[in-house]
């Protein structure tokens, strides 16, 4: 009779120590640093979400992303191609109105590749806006407008304009930075990635001048990193893409033309909101531009 207990006891046990193990165990599974779910490790959940490859991405639909210069008055000795760049200040005021009035949604970069690249969710009817070029009409006007419809935008600068006349002063870019705006790179002075050349001695080499001390000086302006670029003149050929992903960047951006199938990350498209059109006209351009 006491073997018997004793035997009954021990199996008790036994199924008690087997129970409490396996919770441990089981709990190890799903308790990542900090007491956080990490259901990578578990086997009853999927694996972390992989990112999309190339055909994925270019199946996506496009978000319409807009690329303005001088938001300023024309002037008679603008040309007839140049006023494509120059937005007039009321015609740009229509835009950012029909934008609003429309129920649009400002994204910025970040937003872009987590939609591209994983899938995430965007606000409803999305749109880009992006400045070229550093110049101070887009402080002075462009920003203001920004504000009122409660817009955030990207604003890639060439740095060699910097504080000249005519164009943004640093600490007008460290605002717009610490504002929640993007500050990408445009280069140190405009000139066209596709005509870099490698030089051994650094001050000749275009890939430290054009894009890195640019870099360098906008990190340290802003106290974020710089992971966007965009082409000057919206230039690129295929040799230049690998290089500007060795170069730290996330993305590039050029302008109409058709993006690369096999990198469409560093060659993503974008419209001039060209100063001819009015606001219906800019709506009718992004509808059939951006399938």
């Amino acid at each position: 009779m006491r073997k018997d207990l004793l035997r009954l006891v021990l199996c008790a046990l036994t199924l008690l120590i087997a129970t409490s193990c396996h919770q441990n165990t089981a709990k190890q599974k799903v308790t990542g640093p900090n007491g956080a779910t990490d259901i990578s490790k578990t086997t009853s959940y999927p694996s972390e979400q992989r990112a999309a490859n190339a055909a994925e991405i270019m199946a996506r639909k496009e978000v319409p992303i807009l690329c303005y210069h001088q938001i300023r008055n024309w002037t008679a000795k603008d040309s007839k191609r140049a006023k494509d760049d120059i937005c007039p200040v009321d015609r740009f005021k229509a835009h950012m109105k029909m934008l609003a009035d429309n129920g649009y949604h400002t994204i910025l970069p970040d937003d872009l590749l987590a939609y591209l690249t994983q899938g995430k969710a965007l606000p409803t009817n999305p749109v880009m806006i992006t400045f070229d070029d550093t110049d101070l009409d887009q402080f002075t006007v462009g920003y203001p407008e920004l504000k009122k419809y409660h817009f955030k935008a990207v604003f890639f600068i060439m740095t060699v304009a910097l504080g000249h006349k005519r164009y943004m002063t640093k600490d007008q870019v460290k605002q717009l930075s610490a504002e929640g705006h993007v500050i990408g790179s445009h280069t140190y002075d405009h000139k066209m990635v596709v005509k870099y050349k490698h030089n051994t001695d650094p001050k000749l080499d275009d890939w430290t001048v054009q894009v890195d001390e640019p870099t360098r000086t906008l990190e340290k302006l802003t106290g974020k990193k710089v992971e966007y670029f965009a082409y000057p003149y919206g230039l690129w050929n295929m040799s230049v893409l690998p290089e500007l992903k060795k170069h730290g960047f996330k993305a590039a951006f050029q302008l109409a033309e058709k993006r690369d199938a096999n990198d469409p990350l560093f060659t993503i498209r974008r419209i001039i909101g060209s100063g001819y059109w009015s606001a219906s006209g800019l709506h009718h351009a992004m509808s059939k531009s951006f399938k």
